[in-house]
């Protein structure tokens, strides 16, 4: 199972384009993965993927957000 989970997290981080997104997404799997492992048996891969898109998501509009921000 923890195969699996590392692949999933090496496939969808491979994906970001930045490494800011990449660490996000490393970190959002790893506490979805634990929380879907504790809802569950079989969630922890949907929990690493869908903590790893929530996470990808926040580092985005937080890098966003800097960068349209005025005061740097």
């Amino acid at each position: 199972m923890l195969r699996k989970v590392m692949l999933a997290v090496a496939l969808v981080s491979g994906v970001t384009a930045t490494p800011v997104l990449a660490k996000g997404c490393i970190r959002g799997a790893i506490v979805g993965g634990v929380a879907g492992h504790y809802v569950g048996r079989g969630h922890a891969l949907a929990g690493a993927a869908v903590g790893c898109l929530v996470a990808r998501h926040h580092y985005a509009q937080k890098a966003k957000a800097q960068r349209t921000s005025p005061h740097r």
